[in-house]
């Protein structure tokens, strides 16, 4: 799997493509927003960039995961937010503008958080068959494949604002589209590692999930953010950018893919339906919210 086609050339080039299209549906607004809304952008990256991954190592170690089966838990943990949190916490009435900030903060802070992360699994959970990673490898792989390639998309909505912002909607559809692609073609080449693994890990990652979700909701309201932004922040823990968990552990070692694999069977169920129960509560919030 490291010297496969697949693992060094169609997942980053396909994480690429989702990254770039991120990169054009953001604006500068989105990253100043941290200044204008300071709690809200705190509670959610402390969620992201501390909380995740630290339930991930507990469940990894509640489940008694295999080393390469827990550090893959734990690279998927620390992995940002994605698109398809953006669209959930629309569809729930949620705030949107909230999520897109924490999306693009997390996936440009994943340079520094996926490398760090990972290595302290492996150091762990005596990770040896992996013990040999190089993380300014991992560092540089995970800059070429998010944060050029937002950076890009960022230039080019700038020089042509007037033709990227009507080819916006179709951009995010090619985007969730690739992503359920690479989420696929993850699963199809390691078709076998998956199926051995899927009772093991499925127990631990449906519990990341839920868990997640909930802790990070209970925080946000302790913080004393209002249901919009808790359902935000909850989602973004909740459906997590699976693709560069696969696109890093594919790279590496071909066993780190599955936890992501597996979590992305059912984080859209998950995501959905606690998107339907916060869509009941949001909708009077947001109807009387300021445009």
């Amino acid at each position: 799997m490291e010297d496969s086609l697949l693992a060094t050339l169609v997942l980053p080039a396909a994480l690429a493509m989702i990254m770039a299209g991120l990169g054009l549906s953001l604006t500068a607004a989105d990253f100043r927003r941290v200044l204008i809304f300071p709690r809200g952008v705190a509670i959610g990256l402390l969620n992201l960039a501390v909380i995740a991954p630290a339930l991930a190592f507990l469940v990894a170690e509640l489940f008694r995961l295999p080393p390469e089966l827990a550090v893959g838990l734990v690279l998927l943990g620390a992995s940002p937010g994605g698109a398809m949190a953006n669209l959930l916490t629309q569809l729930a009435k949620g705030d949107t503008a909230l999520s897109v900030t924490m999306t693009a903060i997390s996936s440009c802070a994943a340079v520094l958080t996926v490398p760090i992360y990972l290595g302290l699994a492996v150091e762990w959970f005596g990770a040896g068959d992996i013990g040999q990673v190089r993380m300014g490898g991992v560092m540089l792989r995970v800059l070429l494949i998010t944060l050029v390639p937002i950076a890009v998309g960022m230039a080019v909505r700038q020089r042509w604002p007037e033709r990227v912002e009507p080819a916006l909607g179709g951009v995010k559809n090619a985007s969730l589209g690739i992503f359920g692609l690479v989420i696929v073609g993850a699963v199809v080449s390691q078709h076998e590692m998956v199926m051995d693994n899927a009772t093991a890990v499925a127990g631990a990652a449906f519990a990341l999930n839920v868990t997640a979700m909930a802790v990070s909701f209970v925080v946000s309201k302790l913080g004393r953010l209002d249901d919009r932004q808790a359902t935000a922040i909850a989602l973004e823990l909740g459906v997590h950018n699976a693709s560069l968990a696969i696109a890093v552990g594919a790279s590496l070692v071909a066993a780190l893919t599955v936890p992501a694999a597996v979590y992305s069977a059912f984080m859209f169920g998950t995501g959905i339906s606690f998107a339907y129960v916060m869509y009941r509560r949001n909708a009077p919030l947001a109807a009387a919210a300021p445009t």
